[in-house]
């Protein structure tokens, strides 16, 4: 009898054991979750997730000209001023020709006077043949008299090609537009003499002409970010000044190799603006965004709620009741704010956006701040 008491009072006592420790676990992983403080708590939720890479770059136009003369010379007149749209053909700047219209009298002189001797060889060399086909004047004269008739026609062909040079060095004392554009910048001004561009120096700028309907936004990216940008990819644009307006252009030129610029290697990229506006200038700086990657109504989580698990896994944790489970996860399209969770995570559940810590200092920690590896 004594014995079953024994017994009874045994099995009584480890059953208020059991419930006492499950009660214990349990209020204490209660109490574990109420420590962690809301801000440090986050659901999987559906949204739409878009990466993009944000550039600064400059406005310049696509199509840009210097104008520079080809003969030298004193500025005569100058037709346009800066901000005028001149159409291909259009008179810009005359140079005083006064020179070579005197040059040109000189030649016409010169010609004149080698015609003369041209037909006064002409007439004494056919006479020559007359004389020489008879048998009254020796081969040596009528020789002689053939060669001063060759070298009067050589003379009068090299006064007619100075004549031209001449003639074309006028024509170019009026400089023309060779394009449709606006006047840029114009340097000169009249009274002044201006040096023709030749090989051996770049002459004096007129002025620039630029395309105005053409405009490109030049940028540098970086070596990271460029691998992700394609050929007639679609970016948008916004200047500071002109913040009401929303532009669109497509990249046009990606460098085939890498620069420096403000101690960064580099591309150049250059995108082709569609449809400027009147108000967007050369010069100006714009913001670029370059989209690179889109999910669509994809489960997510807060990017600071992934960390990096062993090797090159990704892990999140999963907040269920009382229970904390870690979980490695697949990560798609990220941005600053938050990652795309291919599996691993489903939408609704709860997840921590610190790392958990077995045992009572987990509030602590969560006090503390983040503090972890991130991925």
């Amino acid at each position: 009898m004594k014995k079953k008491v024994v017994v009874s009072l045994a099995v009584a006592a480890l059953a208020a054991g059991g419930w006492f420790l499950s009660s214990r676990n349990t209020n204490a992983a209660a109490q574990g979750d109420k420590e962690i403080p809301e801000r440090f708590i986050a659901k999987a939720e559906k949204r739409d997730i878009n990466f993009s890479v944000d550039v600064s770059g400059d406005v310049t136009p696509a199509e840009l000209l210097d104008v520079k003369p080809e003969v030298g010379g004193k500025i005569k007149a100058l037709h346009v001023e800066e901000g005028d749209t001149v159409k291909a053909g259009e008179l810009l700047v005359e140079i005083d020709d006064r020179d070579l219209l005197t040059e040109k009298q000189s030649v016409l002189t010169e010609i004149d006077g080698a015609k003369l001797s041209v037909d006064k060889a002409q007439r004494n060399f056919q006479r020559a043949r007359e004389l020489f086909d008879s048998k009254l004047i020796s081969r040596e004269v009528f020789d002689n008299l053939s060669s001063e008739f060759q070298l009067a026609q050589n003379t009068f062909v090299k006064a007619e090609r100075r004549l031209q040079l001449v003639e074309d060095k006028l024509s170019k004392t009026k400089v023309h537009a060779p394009m449709d554009g606006t006047v840029l910048t114009r340097p000169v001004i009249e009274g002044q003499v201006a040096i023709a561009a030749a090989s051996v120096n770049s002459g004096t700028t007129l002025m620039t002409l630029a395309n105005l309907s053409r405009l490109l936004v030049v940028t540098h990216v970086n070596q990271v970010d460029v691998a992700k940008l394609a050929l007639q990819q679609e970016v948008q644009l916004r200047a500071e000044s002109l913040k009401d307006i929303e532009m669109n252009a497509k990249i046009s030129i990606i460098a085939p190799s890498a620069t420096v610029k403000n101690n960064i290697k580099g591309f150049e990229v250059k995108a082709l603006i569609e449809n400027p506006s009147e108000r967007l200038r050369p010069g100006m700086s714009v913001n670029m965004r370059i989209p690179v990657a889109q999910a669509s109504d994809a489960v997510s989580v807060p990017i600071s709620a992934v960390f990096k698990g062993d090797g090159n896994q990704k892990v999140v944790y999963v907040r269920d009741g009382a229970a904390t489970h870690r979980r490695e996860v697949k990560v798609g399209v990220t941005n600053i704010d938050f990652a795309q969770i291919l599996n691993g995570v489903g939408e609704g559940e709860t997840i921590l956006l610190i790392e958990p810590d077995n045992g009572a200092g987990a509030a602590a920690k969560a006090g503390a701040g983040p503090a972890r590896k991130r991925s």
